[in-house]
């Protein structure tokens, strides 16, 4: 599989990232052998980086799964701490988990944040810096929806890596268009920033449309990965085989690769409103009469924030 240097980096990784989110208990919820099973199978096929995030709780079958094979890939985290302290629990708690010396790389988790993320969370930003410093980290980037962040972020030399959403249609991107972010993702490129694309297939909502989604995202400029979520072998299978040149259009529908929607339970919402919060593309609405949580389908990204901020568990995926 090809191979391409994270930007300025010197981290060398493959075009097809193993995206942890969607075997993990914000989805799936698959069990720890299960989803060991499926990481080492991928470490096993070729893919050497994989991404997670400290509230996706997959720390476990990748620290299980490098163990079983002897493979020790590249691995990306994320947290949404904004002050010091926060952050620095959420490396220990990474170092740890993972069984790691150092992480590859630690993003800023800030899908919906705006432009002043920087300000917002300088403590947490802060944090990173000095561990990065201290080589308890390799490098130091964001992940964003937003195309003013990314169009800041790429001028900030506190940045070696970022990670922004991109899609053929536009789902999900906040702060200006398709063209807008693909400007931007080529200005951070040339700006010697590592680039790791999320959400090609919008969450899973362009499933239908696999292999145009992902020639367009594989057609953009400047970007070295692209993470794709997988849940089993069949899946790892079939992008693995994409990323070599094969595309199977056949396999689709029989890999379990359909589309997954979620929904509020209204018996068990209280109408806390916390899910509007926690949602990076502003699908989570609210009915006024009803006093109930509601989701907008043609918003959803399908990441299961929102299931990890509400108190009732009463947002289920179906």
């Amino acid at each position: 599989m090809k191979k391409n240097i994270l930007g300025k980096t010197g981290i060398e990784v493959t075009e097809l990232c193993f995206g942890a989110l969607p075997m993990g208990p914000l989805q799936k919820n698959m069990d720890l052998e299960s989803c060991t099973e499926v990481v080492a199978y991928a470490l096993k096929k070729g893919i050497n980086f994989v991404d997670t995030a400290q509230m996706y709780r997959t720390y476990d079958p990748i620290q299980e799964a490098v163990k079983l094979t002897g493979i020790n890939p590249v691995i990306s985290t994320k947290s949404t701490a904004s002050s010091y302290e926060e952050m620095e629990k959420a490396i220990d708690e990474a170092l740890k988990s993972l069984d790691r010396n150092y992480i590859d790389i630690f993003f800023m988790h800030a899908a919906r944040v705006d432009v002043d993320v920087f300000e917002v969370r300088k403590g947490a930003l802060k944090c990173l810096l000095d561990y990065k410093a201290r080589g308890y980290i390799k490098a130091v980037g964001i992940s964003t929806h937003n195309v003013k962040v990314v169009e800041l972020a790429l001028s900030r030399d506190d940045m070696d890596v970022i990670f922004p959403l991109i899609n053929f249609k536009g789902i999900g991107i906040l702060g200006g268009s398709i063209d807008e972010m693909k400007g931007a993702i080529e200005k951070a490129a040339k700006a010697g920033k590592g680039i790791l694309i999320m959400k090609a297939l919008g969450g899973g909502l362009l499933l239908n449309e696999y292999k145009a989604a992902m020639d367009f995202v594989k057609n953009l400029e400047g970007y070295h990965s692209i993470a794709v979520g997988m849940v089993s072998k069949e899946e790892v299978d079939f992008n693995v085989n994409y990323f070599n040149g094969i595309y199977e259009e056949e396999k689709i529908r029989g890999i379990g690769m359909d589309k997954k929607r979620f929904i509020v339970v209204e018996s068990l919402c209280k109408g806390c409103k916390s899910c509007q919060d926690a949602c990076p593309n502003l699908a989570m609405e609210y009915d006024e009469e009803k006093k109930k949580a509601r989701i907008n389908q043609e918003r959803c990204l399908t990441c299961g924030y929102c299931t990890a901020s509400c108190p009732e568990f009463a947002i289920r995926a179906v």
